[in-house]
């Protein structure tokens, strides 16, 4: 009798999973997840698109502000969207394993459901530049080609397409003369154009950087990681080796940056060692979160799992907010980083405060429940039935 192979027991494993409505330590994932990338994506919303990646642009007017934007580089950039790729990878698998489960025709309902996704990322991508649904839509049918591959293979490709964006960057950098021309509203805040080759560049690194943590994401789910099923010191040391790795790697990059006086010379070369990075740190915070979920239970956990459960509705709604407020209600006032963090802050408090109680009455976000009926073409419940008193 052979033992059984890596792929064996991740289709095992999909039988577990199914049976259970929720996989609190995703949900739990998903939610911080979703929360940290609005610490990504509010630098966008209320500073010039270049201090997102050069911090000495949108003129830093403290040692506040320089603290916010190397801590925001160092703990959230890259990482929180490394982290939601991760589920959302996991998730797209999942979906199709439950699918598959039930009897439907998995792949086909899944490219259904993806497509309706990419059409919510363009009118998103209309409304704001830095969508990332259209990315993880795009990607969709690579995973669905090989969601049932050994995870190992699956965690060797993954890594090796994350980190082709780091050979990319060497080549653009090559392609930018010294006077910085070309980078012009990526490094510089004049607004204007990238050059082709940078514009190329954006464009692969944004589809590699989504694709190749998706199928890391896949992997770990199949191997139970992302389920929480593995010991506390496996995550112990998943959670330390990760964020002793990881994170000394991104602040080498505000290293680069810092030592060259922010010159063109190192725009794309400083981005290397916090994409090379990533990786790590986002599996060193999957080690952290697991940890925190596997603790009793708070007040904490249920609103930060309700904020995952309603994840396609908080990241869109971010959105809605960021622009209402920072990008064009704040339009004529020099916003610095410490004012775009207060506004990450109150957006968090507000997400976390309404993500339960629009839970205890309806079955799902309006976002994911608009998604869901338009993926089943049918009607869906939304309102939660009022649970009926027993008699004692």
């Amino acid at each position: 009798m052979t033992a059984p192979t890596d792929a064996d027991k991740a289709k095992a494993r999909i039988t577990a999973t199914t049976a259970s409505d929720r996989i609190t330590n995703l949900d739990t994932i998903r939610g911080l997840a979703v929360l940290g990338i609005l610490g990504m994506n509010a630098v966008a919303f209320g500073l010039p698109n270049a201090a997102y990646y050069n911090l000495d642009e949108a003129s830093p007017q403290n040692w506040l502000d320089w603290t916010i934007g190397v801590m925001g580089e160092i703990i959230f950039d890259q990482k929180m969207m490394g982290l939601f790729s991760v589920l959302f990878g996991a998730s797209i698998v999942l979906f199709a394993d439950r699918a598959a489960a039930k009897g439907k025709r998995a792949n086909l309902l899944s490219l259904w459901r993806n497509f309706l996704l990419l059409l919510i990322g363009i009118a998103h991508m209309i409304a704001w530049e830095g969508d990332v649904l259209m990315a993880y839509a795009i990607c969709s049918p690579v995973l669905l080609l090989l969601r049932n591959k050994n995870p190992r293979m699956l965690l060797v490709l993954g890594v090796i397409i994350v980190l082709s964006s780091a050979v990319a960057a060497v080549i653009a950098q090559d392609t930018i003369p010294e006077s910085g021309e070309g980078l012009s509203g990526f490094w510089f805040a004049d607004g204007g154009e990238y050059s082709e080759e940078l514009e190329l560049f954006a464009l692969y690194d944004a589809l590699a950087r989504a694709l190749g943590m998706m199928l890391i994401g896949v992997a770990l789910y199949r191997y139970g990681v992302l389920q929480g099923e593995h010991s506390k010191a496996f995550y112990r040391k998943m959670a330390a080796a990760g964020l002793l790795v990881g994170l000394p790697l991104a602040a080498l990059g505000v290293v680069v940056q810092v030592a060259n006086d922010f010159s063109a010379s190192i725009a794309m070369i400083s981005l290397i060692p916090n994409t090379i990075g990533t990786i790590p740190a986002v599996l060193g915070f999957l080690g952290l979160i697991t940890l925190w979920n596997q603790r009793t239970r708070t007040w904490l956990h249920v609103r930060v799992q309700a904020a995952g459960r309603m994840a396609l509705t908080n990241y869109l709604t971010q959105t809605i907010l960021g622009l209402t407020i920072l990008t064009y209600g704040l339009e004529d006032t020099d916003v610095s980083r410490t004012g775009v963090f207060v506004f990450v802050l109150a957006v968090w408090v507000l997400q976390l405060a309404w993500s339960k109680p629009w839970l205890d009455r309806f079955n799902y976000g309006p976002f994911e429940w608009l998604w869901r009926v338009l993926t089943y073409r049918s009607g869906q419940p939304f309102r939660r039935k009022p649970r009926v008193a027993q008699a004692v």
